[in-house]
């Protein structure tokens, strides 16, 4: 039987001891924090799918729609959120992040804006794990960045543009999307996608470089969108898009030294 444990944040409503925990596997604290949606109807069904042993997934903390705050998972355990996924060729990404669950239906049962007092409360939760963990904005990422074949979430009504202004996560404004502008897409090869690809690869994700456009890097490009250009994301390549990596990748602060 799971045991109860105290809150890690002073900002957490309740405790809902989850199931599915286990031990961190070669690291001694979180350098990463995942966020996802729920995709289901609420966040009490959210809770309890999360919780329970037959779900075979758990997380360290829901925020509902109001702002309130359960968590599932002392942050110093490993909870099982990211599944299949990879960051810099990392990919073990459960031992490496804490895992965040936001309240929304999602892509498939009328998926909506976030609300402001959700939100609100997001923000304190990440800047507050962040902080105290030692986490880099540039290492605050999507459920879709980590595992673009697969995941969607939260998708590009999430504003990481606000969690960016209050110190969470890394952004540059995105570049405006031109109608009608050349762009890249699946079955493309050549020099220019095998730069792109290079790009891509650098800021983090896991995509091949070989100069094929295909179905795999159409995912990236796609997850991309939704984090950092969500006015369109249909996966091609276009000047916007291109631009706002660029951009994003000369933003990056220098690795840490490694003695």
């Amino acid at each position: 039987m799971t045991q109860p444990f105290a809150p890690d944040c002073g900002f957490v409503d309740d405790v809902v001891a989850a199931v599915n925990v286990e031990q961190r596997r070669g690291v001694v604290r979180p350098t990463m924090l995942v966020l996802h949606y729920t995709g289901m109807a609420s966040a009490a069904k959210a809770v309890r799918w999360l919780a329970c042993a037959e779900s075979r997934v758990s997380c360290h903390y829901v925020v509902d729609e109001a702002g309130c705050i359960v968590q599932l998972v002392p942050e110093a355990l490993r909870a099982w959120h990211a599944g299949v996924s990879s960051w810099h060729g990392e990919t073990d990404l459960n031992s490496a992040s804490v895992g965040i669950e936001i309240q929304n239906p999602g892509h498939d049962d009328g998926y909506h804006d976030f609300p402001a007092a959700q939100i609100d409360a997001v923000i304190a939760l990440s800047r507050d794990i962040t902080q105290r963990n030692d986490i880099r904005r540039a290492r605050v990422l999507a459920h879709s960045d980590i595992a673009p074949m697969r995941k969607i979430d939260p998708g590009e009504k999430f504003p990481w543009g606000r969690l960016a202004d209050a110190g969470v996560g890394h952004w540059v404004a995105p570049s405006p999307v031109r109608d009608g502008a050349r762009a890249l897409a699946r079955g493309d090869t050549g020099a220019g996608v095998r730069a792109a690809q290079a790009y891509f690869a650098f800021y983090g994700y896991d995509v091949p470089l070989d100069g094929v456009f295909d179905r795999q890097t159409e995912a990236v490009v796609t997850a991309f969108q939704r984090h950092f250009r969500p006015a369109c994301c249909d996966g091609r390549l276009d000047l916007s898009t291109l631009a706002t990596l660029e951009r994003l990748s000369a933003a990056l602060p220098p690795a840490p030294h490694v003695a």
